[in-house]
């Protein structure tokens, strides 16, 4: 059976703050981040089927053939209705807010790969959830495995 890892975020505040206090001399805070999600995706993904979401985890796996690495994607129209709808965003300008974060997920990813985030390329499959719905791109991952 193929494994398919989660994890959201762990960057909450009793762990980020646990993470830096025994900091690796000569590492960035970034950097010193970085190992731990590495390290952490690593594990988990060893110790059986999850679920990661971001982290650069379709590079950090990208050896495990056990590993579905798919990219979710919809156009800019479709996100911003959507934080708006779902997260409650508030901001004049929710594709600005987008495009921002795009831009630095897109400049972390190519740091610590060297890889283009979101190319097609890098991943098994790639769905577009503005076209498909997000129902459905639940049901075609969860068919896969």
């Amino acid at each position: 059976m193929r494994k398919i890892g989660f994890l959201l975020s762990f960057c909450g505040g009793a762990y980020l703050s646990s993470a830096f206090s025994h900091r690796v001399p000569g590492l960035n805070n970034a950097d010193y981040l970085w190992t731990i999600q590495y390290n952490t995706i690593t594990e988990l993904a060893e110790k059986g089927p999850c679920v990661i979401v971001g982290r650069c985890a379709d590079y950090i796996l990208r050896e495990k053939a056990d590993c579905l690495r798919v990219f979710i994607h919809a156009d800019m129209k479709f996100r911003a209705e959507r934080i708006v709808k779902v997260y409650g965003e508030r901001e004049a300008s929710p594709e600005q807010r987008l495009k921002d974060k795009d831009k630095r997920r897109a400049i972390y990813h190519r740091f610590y790969t060297n890889m283009k985030w979101g190319r097609a390329q890098n991943y098994d499959i790639t769905l577009n959830s503005g076209t498909l719905g997000i129902d459905t791109c639940v049901s075609i991952i969860k068919r896969l495995y």
